[in-house]
């Protein structure tokens, strides 16, 4: 409330005057700098929704979530093993290049080389043996094992072949090419004239890396931002909705946030402790008072909107003396005046991750687990989760689609590098269960397969699932046709238009 308050005390001194952008361009507020601008490499939710602006993949998600070709125009499978691809004549990169099937081939076996660095998309993939390319339009890959999420996976952006790290100098055959940059400040991007689909009508995009929240919303109220997207503090909304001009959508997502846990740590490589920890915290008074409704609590990674979800599974009510019997059981005994353990738990510096990190730690509080939070720019505090320096850490798991997601984050053998089980996490009954999802491409299957994965997962409490995300965007009404996707994506870009002067 103090912070609605103080908006409402601040706006009051901006006019409501729109400082020029250039025509037809449109102002993104972002929190963070996007970390890479190569596709192959890009981990972070900004830097992947930036470089789905500047490349196209072979295939990508619609506003419902639904597969649709993009720079492929078939592909057939011409067995269990094999895929043949067919691309779309006439196509350029940004630079004028001709995309060829070559490119499809360079990017995907410069992925699995890892040559140039560990890339997020290698596990995606599955066990490619070859890539071959019998003409420039057609490309066939070869697998060495059936691997069921493979087409559903070739979203990653395209790149010329024989490009290094393109993060400097980002060239792709997407909707919109790179234009400048000014590191931790802002990024331009402009309409690629020779875009393959109906060429967009913004003449370009302007990302403005703006860390505060209350800075970027008072942008947005003078017209200097057009849109801000998530994360928005829920507390801000009531004043956002008063604004003239200013449009706030709202859309169901498929973004998980957790708490994720060392399983080398003495104390959270019990499971009893990571499942006292989940009746230790009320989520459902978190969504209700503190999200203010723009989330519901989950037991899975797999959101509700996926058709992968699991909704059977028993749910981690708010119990607080089963927690601390949990905790007695694990031999950690409540003594007087002194806290059963001492958690570390890392966060950003986002001031609302930091306040669920400071409400959590009251809840923890009260069944003896004491917690100290650290947080840290964005950078650093994302190396050292990548790292495995933590013991325990809050984050959101962004655009989850097809559940082989789960292989990447809890397979014994997706350790970093090459996949996201930071924590160490190891079940064979688990992996089992991943390794059969990955080769079962009868949908109804892998459904069962993928519901009995997310229940072994919500008994053993890899991660403490908290709540799926409600998308939320904060949008001057000048701007027309962007819609929230579930996925966060600014895809919408491509075809939506910004209307000059007052609004």
């Amino acid at each position: 409330m103090k912070r609605w308050v103080f908006l409402i005390a601040v706006a009051s001194l901006f006019s409501c005057s729109h400082p020029a952008l250039p025509p037809d361009t449109v102002a993104i507020g972002m929190e963070t700098d996007p970390a890479a601008l190569d596709p192959r490499y890009a981990a972070d939710a900004a830097s992947v929704n930036v470089c789905k602006l500047i490349y196209a993949g072979l295939f990508r998600r619609d506003a419902k979530m639904e597969m649709r070709p993009w720079l492929a125009e078939s592909v057939a499978q011409k067995n269990p093993l094999t895929y043949r691809i067919r691309i779309r004549p006439g196509i350029r990169f940004h630079d004028g290049r001709p995309l060829t099937s070559a490119d499809v081939r360079y990017t995907i076996e410069s992925i699995l080389s890892g040559k140039q660095g560990a890339s997020p998309v290698k596990s995606s993939l599955g066990e490619v043996v070859s890539v071959e390319t019998p003409d420039p339009l057609t490309v066939e890959v070869r697998l060495k094992k059936p691997f069921a999420p493979f087409i559903r996976n070739l979203t990653f952006g395209i790149v010329p072949e024989g490009s290094g790290d393109l993060s400097a100098h980002p060239v792709g055959a997407g909707p919109f090419r790179f234009a400048s940059r000014e590191r931790g400040k802002e990024l331009a991007l402009a309409r690629h004239e020779g875009y393959f689909l109906k060429k967009p009508s913004l003449a370009g995009v302007l990302f403005k890396v703006v860390p505060d929240e209350t800075v970027r919303l008072l942008e947005l109220k003078k017209g200097n931002i057009h849109i801000v997207t998530s994360p928005i503090t829920p507390a801000v909304l009531p004043w956002l909705e008063q604004q003239e001009g200013i449009t706030v959508m709202r859309k169901p997502g498929t973004n998980v946030a957790y708490l994720g846990f060392n399983m080398k740590d003495k104390y959270l490589s019990d499971a009893r402790v990571r499942r006292a920890i989940a009746h230790a915290i009320d989520r459902e008074a978190i969504t209700r008072h503190l999200l203010k409704g723009l989330a519901e609590k989950t037991e899975t990674v797999i959101a509700p909107v996926n058709p992968f979800h699991e909704p059977n599974l028993a749910p981690h009510e708010y119990d607080p003396a089963l927690a601390m019997r949990l905790l007695d059981e694990a031999g950690l005994t409540a003594r007087e005046g002194k806290p059963r353990m001492t958690l570390e738990y890392k966060t950003s510096k986002n001031q609302l991750r930091r306040k669920i990190a400071e409400v959590i730690a009251e809840y923890l509080g009260k069944v003896g687990i004491a917690v100290r939070i650290k947080s840290f720019e964005w950078g650093a505090f994302y190396g050292d989760i990548k790292t495995g320096n933590f013991q325990m850490f809050s984050l959101t798991w962004v655009g989850v689609d097809d559940p082989d997601v789960m292989h990447f984050m809890f397979h014994s053998k997706s350790l970093p590098p090459d996949g996201a089980n930071r924590g160490g996490y190891a079940n064979p009954a688990l992996d089992a269960l991943l390794a059969k999802g990955q080769t079962e491409a009868d949908v109804a299957k892998r459904k069962r397969i993928y519901g009995e994965a997310q229940r072994i997962a919500a008994e053993d409490l890899p991660y403490v699932t908290l709540w799926t995300q409600v998308n939320v965007a904060a949008v001057d009404r000048r701007v027309k046709g962007f819609e929230v996707y579930p996925d966060e994506s600014f895809d919408a870009l491509e075809t939506a238009s910004v209307q000059n002067g007052e609004r």
